[in-house]
């Protein structure tokens, strides 16, 4: 692929994009830990992204985006669309960097997730999530204003960027003398990270898990093509799974990878935060936990080498204390 292939926006994310991208995010951050987890007998890998510097693994896709724009798009600064992870991925990058960041948030996204990404440097736009379009607010925003949009997951570096922590899951269970991963249990919102790991772990099984409500990406596979969530305004603790719809750069990925979706309630999700907690030792938020919340509901059948995302840790104490009672 050429210079100019690579940085067009149009392109398609790739396994060596993942390769590239893991090379920029070695450079700058070490490892999140893969730590063992026995279930039923079997023992499960679970990849500790909370313990990024923002709290999730949205960093990786953020850094690789922010770190191929060219030097007028970085005088013109970026706009990100997000729920509160992606949004300090990119303020961090965006910080890092000397980039000037304006992020199209919730006005009800978790007071923590806002606050933080605000003391990254960056600018928050706020709009309504039930009547409200993010992506709209953002177009607006560029057209206005001037600048690159950092999509939450339709995006091809972003895409790439999530899918380094599936090479580090792989690079992992080697030194434990293990091959794989067989199968690869993914946190499911908009869908950029699990078709990242489908790219970086092409022999891996892919199971998708999203919170009961907004079960868009599984509706959509069963029905072959993109449908949007059908209540908006469902309550769910997950608020970081709360996307409206996929993209089709996302989907493209998912149809050919994904082997199963299953969603997960509430109840499941505090059930997977309280064993992490007791167990792994590890502070992880409802939409960080519903793939570890599927796997201990029975709902996933285990193979040889299952790994398992706990993909984000920001929450308040307040919040975390009343979930796991």
């Amino acid at each position: 692929m050429t210079g100019q292939e690579l940085l067009s926006p149009n392109r398609k994310p790739t396994h060596e994009g993942v390769e590239r991208a893991m090379d920029k995010v070695a450079a700058i951050l070490p490892q999140t830990p893969l730590l063992p987890l026995e279930v039923d007998g079997v023992t499960i890998w679970c990849k500790a992204e909370m313990l990024q510097p923002i709290g999730a693994f949205k960093i990786r896709g953020a850094w690789h985006r922010l770190t191929d724009l060219t030097d007028d798009q970085r005088r013109k600064g970026v706009v990100g669309v997000s729920s509160g992870n992606h949004a300090q991925g990119v303020a961090w990058a965006a910080k890092r960097l000397g980039v000037a960041a304006t992020i199209v948030m919730p006005s009800n996204a978790p007071k923590m997730k806002l606050a933080a990404t605000r003391a990254l440097g960056a600018t928050v736009v706020l709009y309504d999530r039930a009547t409200e379009s993010r992506d709209a607010v953002a177009s607006g925003l560029i057209d206005r204003n001037g600048g690159t949009l950092v999509h939450a997951f339709g995006d091809p570096w972003v895409i790439e960027g999530q899918g380094s922590a599936g090479l580090e899951i792989a690079a992992q269970l080697r030194v434990f003398g293990l091959h794989g991963p067989d199968q690869i249990v993914a946190c499911c919102g908009g869908g950029g990270l699990a078709a990242g790991l489908s790219l970086a772990c092409p022999d891996a099984a892919m199971v998708i898990v999203e919170p009961e409500g907004w079960d868009d990406i599984i509706r959509s596979l069963e029905a072959g093509k993109i449908l949007p969530v059908e209540d908006l305004t469902y309550p769910t603790q997950c608020d970081a799974l709360q996307t409206p719809q996929t993209y089709p750069i996302n989907f493209e990925v998912l149809q050919r990878r994904v082997s199963k979706g299953v969603t997960v309630s509430t109840h499941e999700v505090a059930a997977a935060m309280r064993l992490a907690f007791e167990k792994l030792h590890l502070v992880v938020e409802p939409g960080g936990a519903v793939a570890l919340a599927a796997v201990l509901a029975g709902k996933v059948s285990l193979k040889p080498v299952t790994a398992v995302t706990l993909s984000g840790g920001n929450i308040d104490r307040e919040t975390f204390t009343q979930m796991i009672g």
